[in-house]
């Protein structure tokens, strides 16, 4: 299975932001799932400035691929540019650790950061959560759990070109290019992996967009691609929140396929990231401290 691992893993150069500072370090995070190890970006710190606010980030690859570094471009920008602490997860993949291990740990972290980011010098109450494909149902979840247990909810979802439904046939999703990058073949692979018992991918924590119960979650940004075979799912996943009364903003973004905020085209990218960037802006701001 080659699909983003080897040389893929890591953007385009043009997307690398090598160039924008951030201070990482590493944690391990303990779940009730198992430890998580986490890579840390924190904001250059600025004078008389008050504890920055955290971004949970959950990176993709299908659930079997687990390259956290692949979201490194993505984690040093929203740092800089939002000058909020990234917590970048890695969560345990399949089919070594099948559903429901990924959303328990996701869930786990969440926990552990509204528990603990005042120890840490950030700012408890002013928390989101964000992933890309895989990663961005995990962060769907984060908040479903956080709902449904009555904990601290997410000030933000962010969803990025993220499959919402492992129960619908691969074989009948619509991809508006003849090369597809996410094709039958490698969704059958990702989903027998991680959720080999059928009946599990009804389950909400794998594909919210079969969620008939959707009042009360976290307010969303959802980002699907133009050329994606996951996007029609995702499209309607967005549209029945905001028919459920969850704030949501919805961007579909034109000319591009799966996984563009790290292959490109550059412009397209930047474009999805700047709007995260101006979205966690716009929820870290609003939220008192």
């Amino acid at each position: 299975m080659q699909l983003l691992s080897g040389p893929k893993v890591r953007p385009i150069p043009e997307l690398r932001f090598a160039d924008l500072p951030a201070r990482t370090r590493t944690l391990t995070v303990p779940t009730d799932a198992g430890p998580v190890p986490c890579t840390v970006y924190e904001p250059q710190p600025q004078p008389g400035t008050q504890p920055p606010p955290v971004f949970l980030n959950l990176h993709g690859g299908g659930y079997v691929i687990g390259h956290p570094e692949q979201d490194d471009h993505i984690c040093r920008y929203l740092a800089a540019n939002v000058g909020c602490v990234v917590v970048n997860a890695d969560y345990a993949t399949a089919p070594q650790h099948p559903f429901p291990t990924a959303p328990r740990q996701a869930y786990g972290v969440w926990q552990w950061l509204v528990a603990n980011a005042a120890a840490q010098g950030w700012d408890g109450r002013r928390l989101a959560v964000g992933g890309h494909s895989a990663g961005g149902a995990l962060a769907a979840s984060v908040a479903r759990q956080a709902r449904d247990n009555g904990t601290f909810a997410p000030l933000l979802q962010i969803l990025d070109y993220s499959p919402t439904d492992l129960a619908k046939d691969p074989a009948t999703k619509r991809a508006r290019t003849d090369k597809a990058l996410i094709n039958p073949r490698y969704s059958n692979i990702f989903n027998n992996a991680y959720v080999p018992r059928i009946a599990d991918r009804l389950d909400p924590l794998v594909s919210p967009a079969l969620a008939n119960d959707l009042e009360g979650l976290a307010p969303a940004l959802v980002i699907t691609a133009e050329y994606d075979s996951l996007r029609d799912e995702t499209d309607g996943f967005a549209r029945a929140l905001a028919a459920a009364g969850v704030p949501v903003t919805h961007q579909v973004i034109k000319g591009v396929d799966h996984f563009f905020t790290h292959h490109g085209p550059v412009d397209a990218a930047k474009q999805a990231l700047a709007l995260m960037a101006h979205s966690l802006r716009t929820v870290f701001s609003d939220q008192p401290r």
